[in-house]
Protein backbone atom coordinates (compact mmCIF):
# COMPACT_ATOMS: atom_id res chain seq x y z
CA UNK A 1 0.00 0.00 0.00
CA UNK A 2 1.06 3.25 -1.15
CA UNK A 3 2.10 6.04 1.62
CA UNK A 4 -0.61 8.75 2.45
CA UNK A 5 2.11 11.22 2.19
CA UNK A 6 2.33 10.18 -1.18
CA UNK A 7 -1.01 9.96 -2.78
CA UNK A 8 -0.84 13.90 -4.00
CA UNK A 9 2.17 14.90 -5.63
CA UNK A 10 3.59 17.70 -4.04
CA UNK A 11 4.12 19.62 -7.59
CA UNK A 12 0.35 19.49 -7.85
CA UNK A 13 -0.17 20.57 -4.47
CA UNK A 14 1.85 23.86 -5.13
CA UNK A 15 0.00 23.92 -8.69
CA UNK A 16 -3.25 23.88 -6.55
CA UNK A 17 -1.69 27.04 -4.24
CA UNK A 18 -0.40 28.91 -7.58
CA UNK A 19 -3.73 28.69 -8.94
CA UNK A 20 -5.93 30.14 -5.53
CA UNK A 21 -2.89 32.54 -5.63
CA UNK A 22 -3.64 33.78 -8.77
CA UNK A 23 -7.74 33.91 -8.10
CA UNK A 24 -6.59 36.12 -5.48
CA UNK A 25 -7.11 40.12 -5.19
CA UNK A 26 -9.32 40.71 -7.94
CA UNK A 27 -8.36 44.29 -8.05
CA UNK A 28 -5.13 43.33 -9.70
CA UNK A 29 -4.94 42.34 -13.57
CA UNK A 30 -3.64 38.54 -14.31
CA UNK A 31 -1.40 39.82 -16.33
CA UNK A 32 0.28 41.59 -13.46
CA UNK A 33 0.01 38.70 -11.51
CA UNK A 34 1.62 36.20 -13.63
CA UNK A 35 4.19 38.49 -14.28
CA UNK A 36 5.28 38.71 -10.99
CA UNK A 37 5.14 34.97 -10.56
CA UNK A 38 7.63 34.54 -13.39
CA UNK A 39 9.76 37.25 -12.40
CA UNK A 40 10.34 36.06 -8.76
CA UNK A 41 10.42 32.66 -9.71
CA UNK A 42 12.92 33.21 -12.21
CA UNK A 43 15.48 35.60 -9.73
CA UNK A 44 19.47 35.14 -10.29
CA UNK A 45 19.24 33.80 -6.63
CA UNK A 46 16.22 31.05 -7.63
CA UNK A 47 18.15 29.84 -10.42
CA UNK A 48 21.67 29.77 -8.82
CA UNK A 49 19.61 27.50 -6.32
CA UNK A 50 18.39 25.50 -8.82
CA UNK A 51 21.76 24.99 -10.30
CA UNK A 52 23.39 24.00 -7.52
CA UNK A 53 20.76 21.63 -6.84
CA UNK A 54 21.38 19.69 -10.13
CA UNK A 55 24.59 19.95 -9.93
CA UNK A 56 25.10 18.36 -6.25
CA UNK A 57 23.04 15.83 -7.93
CA UNK A 58 24.90 14.74 -10.34
CA UNK A 59 27.66 14.57 -8.40
CA UNK A 60 25.44 11.91 -5.43
CA UNK A 61 24.86 10.18 -8.73
CA UNK A 62 28.43 9.37 -10.56
CA UNK A 63 30.03 8.89 -6.72
CA UNK A 64 27.42 6.37 -6.78
CA UNK A 65 27.94 4.78 -10.34
CA UNK A 66 31.26 4.20 -9.17
CA UNK A 67 30.98 2.40 -6.22
CA UNK A 68 31.23 4.97 -3.91
CA UNK A 69 28.86 4.42 -1.40
CA UNK A 70 29.51 0.85 -1.01
CA UNK A 71 33.23 1.59 -0.45
CA UNK A 72 32.54 4.00 2.54
CA UNK A 73 29.73 1.53 4.19
CA UNK A 74 32.38 -1.11 3.99
CA UNK A 75 35.91 0.94 5.16
CA UNK A 76 33.54 2.30 8.43
CA UNK A 77 32.22 -0.63 9.01
CA UNK A 78 35.52 -2.42 8.82
CA UNK A 79 37.56 -0.38 11.60
CA UNK A 80 34.35 -0.11 14.07
CA UNK A 81 35.55 -2.25 17.14
CA UNK A 82 32.75 -4.79 18.37
CA UNK A 83 31.63 -2.60 21.87
CA UNK A 84 31.54 0.03 19.51
CA UNK A 85 28.93 -0.79 17.06
CA UNK A 86 26.20 1.47 17.45
CA UNK A 87 28.40 4.82 17.86
CA UNK A 88 30.28 2.64 14.87
CA UNK A 89 26.87 2.77 13.14
CA UNK A 90 25.84 6.58 13.90
CA UNK A 91 29.88 7.79 13.00
CA UNK A 92 29.75 6.42 9.94
CA UNK A 93 26.15 7.36 9.00
CA UNK A 94 27.27 11.03 9.60
CA UNK A 95 30.28 10.47 7.52
CA UNK A 96 28.46 9.19 4.29
CA UNK A 97 25.82 11.64 4.35
CA UNK A 98 28.00 14.61 4.74
CA UNK A 99 29.83 12.97 1.98
CA UNK A 100 26.67 12.37 -0.38
CA UNK A 101 24.08 15.49 0.75
CA UNK A 102 21.27 13.59 1.32
CA UNK A 103 19.74 12.08 5.06
CA UNK A 104 17.30 9.56 2.56
CA UNK A 105 20.56 8.00 0.80
CA UNK A 106 21.97 7.37 4.30
CA UNK A 107 19.15 5.79 5.34
CA UNK A 108 18.80 3.51 2.38
CA UNK A 109 22.60 2.39 2.45
CA UNK A 110 23.40 2.45 6.01
CA UNK A 111 19.71 0.87 7.83
CA UNK A 112 19.35 -2.14 6.19
CA UNK A 113 23.11 -3.16 7.10
CA UNK A 114 22.19 -2.02 10.65
CA UNK A 115 19.26 -4.12 10.88
CA UNK A 116 21.40 -6.94 9.78
CA UNK A 117 23.86 -6.64 12.38
CA UNK A 118 21.35 -6.12 14.78
CA UNK A 119 19.76 -9.68 13.86
CA UNK A 120 23.27 -11.50 13.85
CA UNK A 121 24.92 -10.13 17.09
CA UNK A 122 21.20 -9.50 19.21
CA UNK A 123 21.51 -5.74 19.80
CA UNK A 124 17.84 -3.49 19.50
CA UNK A 125 16.89 -3.23 16.23
CA UNK A 126 15.12 0.28 17.19
CA UNK A 127 18.50 2.01 18.82
CA UNK A 128 20.72 0.84 15.69
CA UNK A 129 17.80 2.53 13.47
CA UNK A 130 17.80 5.34 15.65
CA UNK A 131 21.85 5.43 15.28
CA UNK A 132 21.65 5.82 11.33
CA UNK A 133 18.99 7.77 11.42
CA UNK A 134 20.75 10.50 13.82
CA UNK A 135 24.11 10.16 11.91
CA UNK A 136 21.96 10.80 8.70
CA UNK A 137 20.92 13.93 10.03
CA UNK A 138 24.54 15.02 11.09
CA UNK A 139 25.44 14.86 7.04
CA UNK A 140 22.58 16.48 6.12
CA UNK A 141 22.33 19.42 8.44
CA UNK A 142 26.12 19.71 7.30
CA UNK A 143 26.65 19.36 4.19
CA UNK A 144 27.58 21.46 1.50
CA UNK A 145 25.76 19.73 -0.96
CA UNK A 146 22.85 18.72 1.40
CA UNK A 147 19.66 20.31 -0.67
CA UNK A 148 18.33 21.89 2.71
CA UNK A 149 21.96 23.30 3.48
CA UNK A 150 21.35 24.74 0.05
CA UNK A 151 18.37 26.51 0.28
CA UNK A 152 19.13 27.54 3.65
CA UNK A 153 22.26 29.52 2.74
CA UNK A 154 20.91 30.87 -0.57
CA UNK A 155 17.62 31.81 0.70
CA UNK A 156 18.90 34.28 3.78
CA UNK A 157 21.68 35.03 1.38
CA UNK A 158 25.44 33.82 3.20
CA UNK A 159 28.32 31.82 2.45
CA UNK A 160 28.24 28.07 2.61
CA UNK A 161 31.24 27.63 4.46
CA UNK A 162 30.07 30.46 7.09
CA UNK A 163 26.99 28.55 8.04
CA UNK A 164 29.26 24.73 7.91
CA UNK A 165 31.42 26.49 10.70
CA UNK A 166 28.26 27.95 12.34
CA UNK A 167 26.66 24.50 12.05
CA UNK A 168 29.65 22.59 13.07
CA UNK A 169 29.92 24.65 16.68
CA UNK A 170 26.73 23.59 17.53
CA UNK A 171 26.23 19.59 15.99
CA UNK A 172 29.90 18.30 17.44
CA UNK A 173 29.19 18.80 21.07
CA UNK A 174 25.72 17.00 20.23
CA UNK A 175 27.39 14.55 18.58
CA UNK A 176 29.88 13.64 20.93
CA UNK A 177 27.09 13.50 23.74
CA UNK A 178 25.69 11.28 21.42
CA UNK A 179 28.05 8.68 21.17
CA UNK A 180 28.70 8.61 24.71
CA UNK A 181 24.86 7.61 25.13
CA UNK A 182 25.36 5.20 22.56
CA UNK A 183 28.23 3.33 24.30
CA UNK A 184 26.57 3.35 27.29
CA UNK A 185 23.28 1.92 25.97
CA UNK A 186 24.24 0.34 22.66
CA UNK A 187 25.22 -2.60 23.37
CA UNK A 188 28.20 -4.92 21.77
CA UNK A 189 28.11 -7.82 18.78
CA UNK A 190 30.71 -8.55 16.09
CA UNK A 191 30.14 -8.07 12.59
CA UNK A 192 30.77 -10.99 10.32
CA UNK A 193 31.43 -11.40 6.58
CA UNK A 194 33.75 -9.53 4.09
CA UNK A 195 33.79 -5.81 3.51
CA UNK A 196 35.07 -4.85 0.49
CA UNK A 197 36.35 -1.31 -0.60
CA UNK A 198 38.52 0.64 -2.38
CA UNK A 199 40.19 3.54 -0.38
CA UNK A 200 40.34 5.48 -3.79
CA UNK A 201 36.63 5.35 -4.24
CA UNK A 202 36.17 7.66 -1.17
CA UNK A 203 38.39 10.28 -1.83
CA UNK A 204 35.93 12.24 -4.01
CA UNK A 205 33.79 12.82 -1.26
CA UNK A 206 37.02 14.02 1.00
CA UNK A 207 37.87 16.18 -1.67
CA UNK A 208 34.59 17.89 -2.14
CA UNK A 209 34.31 17.96 1.55
CA UNK A 210 37.74 19.62 2.18
CA UNK A 211 37.24 22.32 -0.86
CA UNK A 212 34.03 23.36 0.03
CA UNK A 213 35.19 23.80 3.41
CA UNK A 214 38.23 25.92 2.52
CA UNK A 215 35.62 28.34 1.23
CA UNK A 216 35.96 27.06 -2.93
CA UNK A 217 33.50 28.29 -5.00
CA UNK A 218 30.30 25.88 -4.68
CA UNK A 219 30.29 25.48 -8.18
CA UNK A 220 34.39 25.37 -8.69
CA UNK A 221 33.58 22.29 -5.77
CA UNK A 222 30.45 20.02 -7.35
CA UNK A 223 32.29 20.09 -11.12
CA UNK A 224 34.93 19.15 -9.80
CA UNK A 225 34.18 16.95 -7.98
CA UNK A 226 32.15 15.03 -10.76
CA UNK A 227 34.50 15.17 -13.06
CA UNK A 228 37.14 13.66 -10.10
CA UNK A 229 34.49 11.17 -8.97
CA UNK A 230 34.16 10.58 -13.07
CA UNK A 231 38.09 9.79 -13.25
CA UNK A 232 38.33 7.19 -10.17
CA UNK A 233 35.11 5.23 -12.10
CA UNK A 234 37.44 5.27 -15.38
CA UNK A 235 40.54 4.28 -13.68
CA UNK A 236 39.35 1.41 -11.14
CA UNK A 237 36.98 0.28 -14.35
CA UNK A 238 33.92 0.78 -12.23
CA UNK A 239 32.57 2.79 -14.84
CA UNK A 240 32.83 3.72 -18.92
CA UNK A 241 31.71 7.11 -20.42
CA UNK A 242 28.40 6.06 -21.34
CA UNK A 243 27.86 5.19 -17.15
CA UNK A 244 29.46 8.20 -16.40
CA UNK A 245 26.72 10.34 -18.24
CA UNK A 246 23.61 7.93 -17.33
CA UNK A 247 25.14 8.48 -13.96
CA UNK A 248 24.89 12.22 -14.06
CA UNK A 249 21.52 12.24 -15.87
CA UNK A 250 20.33 10.04 -13.18
CA UNK A 251 21.45 12.15 -10.25
CA UNK A 252 20.39 15.05 -11.83
CA UNK A 253 16.72 13.15 -12.23
CA UNK A 254 17.05 12.57 -8.54
CA UNK A 255 16.69 16.76 -7.80
CA UNK A 256 14.75 17.57 -10.54
CA UNK A 257 11.71 17.14 -8.29
CA UNK A 258 12.97 19.80 -5.45
CA UNK A 259 14.53 22.03 -8.63
CA UNK A 260 11.40 22.38 -9.50
CA UNK A 261 9.59 22.97 -6.59
CA UNK A 262 12.00 25.85 -5.09
CA UNK A 263 11.00 27.47 -8.66
CA UNK A 264 7.66 26.96 -7.50
CA UNK A 265 7.00 28.19 -4.29
CA UNK A 266 9.68 31.24 -4.76
CA UNK A 267 7.04 32.56 -7.64
CA UNK A 268 4.35 31.54 -5.31
CA UNK A 269 6.13 33.69 -2.47
CA UNK A 270 6.57 36.66 -5.00
CA UNK A 271 2.81 36.74 -4.94
CA UNK A 272 2.34 36.44 -1.27
CA UNK A 273 4.83 39.30 -0.75
CA UNK A 274 3.01 41.59 -3.25
CA UNK A 275 -0.06 40.98 -1.52
CA UNK A 276 1.48 41.52 1.63
CA UNK A 277 1.37 38.44 3.30
CA UNK A 278 4.92 38.19 3.72
CA UNK A 279 5.07 41.56 6.19
CA UNK A 280 1.86 40.21 7.94
CA UNK A 281 3.60 36.72 8.81
CA UNK A 282 6.00 39.07 9.92
CA UNK A 283 4.30 41.31 12.22
CA UNK A 284 2.64 38.50 13.52
CA UNK A 285 6.01 36.34 14.39
CA UNK A 286 7.89 39.60 15.94
CA UNK A 287 4.81 42.20 16.95
CA UNK A 288 5.40 41.03 20.63
CA UNK A 289 9.04 40.52 20.32
CA UNK A 290 11.78 43.26 21.80
CA UNK A 291 14.74 40.97 21.84
CA UNK A 292 16.95 39.34 19.24
CA UNK A 293 16.51 36.18 21.60
CA UNK A 294 12.66 35.98 20.90
CA UNK A 295 13.27 36.93 17.08
CA UNK A 296 15.67 33.49 17.27
CA UNK A 297 12.80 31.16 18.61
CA UNK A 298 10.31 32.77 16.03
CA UNK A 299 12.33 31.41 13.56
CA UNK A 300 13.23 28.30 14.95
CA UNK A 301 8.97 28.14 16.10
CA UNK A 302 8.60 28.91 12.21
CA UNK A 303 10.37 26.23 10.46
CA UNK A 304 9.68 23.38 12.87
CA UNK A 305 5.92 24.03 12.43
CA UNK A 306 6.43 24.22 8.63
CA UNK A 307 8.62 21.18 8.89
CA UNK A 308 6.24 19.00 11.08
CA UNK A 309 3.21 20.06 8.97
CA UNK A 310 4.93 18.98 5.35
CA UNK A 311 6.87 16.82 6.83
CA UNK A 312 9.79 17.91 4.32
CA UNK A 313 12.68 20.32 5.45
CA UNK A 314 13.86 21.65 2.07
CA UNK A 315 10.36 22.89 1.01
CA UNK A 316 9.68 24.38 5.04
CA UNK A 317 13.15 26.06 4.35
CA UNK A 318 12.58 27.33 1.23
CA UNK A 319 9.01 28.83 2.67
CA UNK A 320 10.20 29.98 5.21
CA UNK A 321 13.87 31.66 4.70
CA UNK A 322 12.50 34.98 3.02
CA UNK A 323 10.40 35.54 6.43
CA UNK A 324 13.00 34.61 8.43
CA UNK A 325 15.46 37.00 6.58
CA UNK A 326 13.42 39.70 7.18
CA UNK A 327 13.19 38.85 11.13
CA UNK A 328 17.35 38.22 11.41
CA UNK A 329 17.82 42.06 8.99
CA UNK A 330 15.18 43.11 11.81
CA UNK A 331 16.90 42.19 14.95
CA UNK A 332 20.53 42.23 13.65
CA UNK A 333 21.01 38.60 13.25
CA UNK A 334 23.76 37.69 11.12
CA UNK A 335 22.75 35.53 7.64
CA UNK A 336 24.47 32.37 8.60
CA UNK A 337 23.36 32.00 11.95
CA UNK A 338 19.36 32.77 10.32
CA UNK A 339 20.34 30.23 7.86
CA UNK A 340 21.93 27.54 10.43
CA UNK A 341 18.73 27.73 12.80
CA UNK A 342 16.70 27.05 9.57
CA UNK A 343 19.23 24.14 8.72
CA UNK A 344 18.95 22.62 12.59
CA UNK A 345 15.59 22.78 13.92
CA UNK A 346 14.43 21.35 10.31
CA UNK A 347 16.80 18.16 10.82
CA UNK A 348 15.30 18.19 14.48
CA UNK A 349 12.02 18.19 14.23
CA UNK A 350 11.99 15.99 10.99
CA UNK A 351 13.75 13.43 12.89
CA UNK A 352 11.20 13.47 15.63
CA UNK A 353 7.85 13.26 13.31
CA UNK A 354 6.72 9.75 13.47
CA UNK A 355 4.77 10.43 9.67
CA UNK A 356 8.56 12.27 8.12
CA UNK A 357 9.50 9.81 5.16
CA UNK A 358 13.01 9.24 6.49
CA UNK A 359 11.45 7.07 9.47
CA UNK A 360 8.42 5.51 7.76
CA UNK A 361 11.11 4.41 5.27
CA UNK A 362 13.21 2.87 8.44
CA UNK A 363 10.35 1.84 10.24
CA UNK A 364 8.68 -0.10 6.93
CA UNK A 365 12.50 -2.13 6.88
CA UNK A 366 11.85 -4.27 10.37
CA UNK A 367 8.74 -4.45 12.89
CA UNK A 368 9.71 -1.54 14.84
CA UNK A 369 7.19 1.39 15.65
CA UNK A 370 8.27 5.22 15.63
CA UNK A 371 7.97 5.85 18.79
CA UNK A 372 10.84 3.34 19.94
CA UNK A 373 13.12 4.90 17.10
CA UNK A 374 12.21 8.35 19.02
CA UNK A 375 13.24 7.19 22.36
CA UNK A 376 16.65 6.46 21.55
CA UNK A 377 17.03 9.31 19.36
CA UNK A 378 19.81 10.88 21.03
CA UNK A 379 21.18 13.38 18.52
CA UNK A 380 18.66 15.06 17.70
CA UNK A 381 17.49 15.65 21.18
CA UNK A 382 21.29 16.84 22.27
CA UNK A 383 21.42 18.96 19.07
CA UNK A 384 18.14 21.04 19.74
CA UNK A 385 19.15 21.09 23.37
CA UNK A 386 22.83 22.77 22.13
CA UNK A 387 21.09 25.31 19.88
CA UNK A 388 18.62 26.37 22.34
CA UNK A 389 21.22 27.09 24.71
CA UNK A 390 22.75 28.86 22.09
CA UNK A 391 19.86 31.17 21.86
CA UNK A 392 18.81 31.24 25.34
CA UNK A 393 22.46 32.39 26.47
CA UNK A 394 23.31 34.54 24.07
CA UNK A 395 26.12 32.48 22.16
CA UNK A 396 27.63 32.37 18.75
CA UNK A 397 27.14 35.48 17.77
CA UNK A 398 29.56 37.57 15.43
CA UNK A 399 31.94 40.41 16.05
CA UNK A 400 29.38 43.09 14.17
CA UNK A 401 26.29 41.37 15.82
CA UNK A 402 28.49 42.05 19.44
CA UNK A 403 29.35 45.65 18.26
CA UNK A 404 25.84 46.56 16.99
CA UNK A 405 24.46 45.13 21.01
CA UNK A 406 26.92 47.63 22.42
CA UNK A 407 25.91 50.40 20.40
CA UNK A 408 22.30 49.76 21.54
CA UNK A 409 22.78 49.48 24.66
CA UNK A 410 24.60 52.84 24.51
CA UNK A 411 21.68 55.03 22.56
CA UNK A 412 19.42 53.39 25.05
Amino acid sequence: MASPFNQLPRHAALLIGVIIAFAMNRKMKLDDKINIFTTTSGESGVMMMALIFLLAGAFAGVAKGMGGVDSVVNLGLTFVPKQFLVPGLFVISAFISTAMGTSTGTLVAVAPIALGISEKVGLNPAITLAAVLGGAMFGDNLSVISDITIAATRGVGCEMKDKFRMNFLIAIPAAIATIIAFTILGGAGQIEGELSYNLIKVVPYLAVLIAAVAGVNVFTVLIGGILFAGLVGFVTGSMTFVTFFQSVAKGMDGMMNVTIMAILIRGLIGLIKEYGGIEWLVQKLTGNIKTRKGAEYSIAVLVSVLVFCLVNNTIAIIIASPIAKQVGEKFKIAPKRTASLLDIFSCVILCLAPHAGGMLLITSMASVSPIEIISFSFYQVFLGICTIITIQFGLMKTKEEKEADLLEKRTA
